[in-house]
């Protein structure tokens, strides 16, 4: 008769070789399945993804060639977690609707993606309640170091004003006194000295200083670069308060506009508020620069744009945020001879804004 088909059976020991297989290929890839891929100890396998100066050249390969078949990358999160880090740095700033903050982010942002280190911003529009949520980022060690924007510590951190007595921190374009903290600006006392003196030299006398919000450094720095050019040429000073907004900018010029002594010329003290004085001036249907002169400080992205374009103190914005940030790496990474203080400098520029006042020569 016909003889019967049957068939061979498969040995227990290829049955489990080919699903210990297939399991590898279906699971999430791990040093040890590296390890075994390559014939090697997973220590060797760490050692030649880690340090690989330390591997013989034929392992290495072995073990790269092994990595990239199994799909394998080092976990940064474990690699961090075991060493305290979490590869993540904090920047804290108190207005983000400010055009002035987004060319410093973008700096900072470009050193730490290169040097390692994801960004994590905290805008907390001057709240005290989100203040300490941010600090609460810090102080749990979801972050390894804080760049600050906004000028003052908060209460949170109120006792860790100087280097090594609390979680790393560097202080951008404002600066604490009283603390020891690095800090990165520029020099506000010489930029607002060196404004006026050009109004004076354009032949204004009556110059007029609209001011930050009270408390703030940069007013009190730029307000004393203001009076001490007006004193070095004779002149008075003729002060107003503002809040670096467009809206403090036009009411104080309107208030300025009616006085006897009315100025010809306006520093403001920011170039958000100059453009409020150039508003103000125009609803009084008086010229901007042939009746009053306007300077600001910042050179944000609309002064240029201006009606007319503003002059103004130029603040290199994305060098601060580059410098703030390779500041605070270098502490994160013990990089020695930390700067206490580095100083930005600023340039001038002449836009239509200003023009020659009554007493020019």
């Amino acid at each position: 008769g016909r003889g019967r088909i049957t068939e061979m059976p498969t040995k227990p020991s290829a049955v489990k070789r080919r699903a210990s297989a297939s399991a590898k290929s279906r699971a999430w890839p791990t040093v040890k399945i590296v390890a075994e891929m390559a014939g090697v100890s997973t220590a060797t396998v760490s050692r030649a993804l880690s340090k690989p100066d330390l591997v013989s050249d034929p392992i290495l390969r072995r073990v790269r060639a092994a990595a990239d078949k199994a799909g394998y990358t080092p976990n940064a999160l474990a690699r961090n977690l075991r060493r305290m880090e979490t590869k993540s740095v904090l920047i804290v700033l108190p207005d983000i609707s400010n055009p002035f903050f987004g060319e410093i982010i973008q700096g900072a942002e470009s050193v730490a993606l290169a040097r390692g280190y994801c960004v994590l911003v905290g805008n907390t529009n001057n709240d005290a309640e989100r203040e300490r949520a941010y600090a609460d980022v810090i102080l749990g060690r979801r972050a390894d170091g804080l760049l600050l924007l906004n000028g003052h510590l908060p209460e949170p951190w109120a006792g860790f004003k100087g280097a090594g007595k609390g979680p790393p921190i560097v202080i951008a374009c404002e600066w604490i006194p009283g603390t020891s903290l690095p800090t990165v600006r520029i020099d506000n006392f010489d930029a607002a000295f060196q404004a006026t003196r050009y109004l004076i030299d354009l032949g204004h006398r009556r110059i007029a200083h609209i001011a930050g919000p009270k408390g703030n450094v940069l007013r009190r720095e730029r307000m004393l670069g203001y009076r001490e050019a007006m004193r070095k040429a004779g002149l008075r000073p003729i002060s107003a308060d503002g809040d670096f907004s467009i809206e403090s900018g036009f009411a104080a010029t309107v208030d300025l506009l009616d006085r006897n002594d009315r100025p010809t010329a306006i520093f403001a003290a920011n170039d958000e508020t100059a453009i409020g004085v150039i508003q103000a001036v125009k609803a009084r249907s008086l010229s901007v620069p042939r009746d009053i002169s306007v300077v600001g400080f910042d050179d944000i992205r609309f002064a240029a744009a201006n009606d007319p374009p503003l002059t103004t103190v130029s603040q290199p914005r994305v060098e601060l945020g580059r410098r703030s940030m390779e500041l605070l790496c270098d502490i994160l990474e013990n990089k020695p001879h930390i700067p206490q203080e580095v100083i930005v400098p600023t340039s001038f520029i002449v836009r239509g804004s200003t023009g020659s006042g009554p007493d020019a020569a």
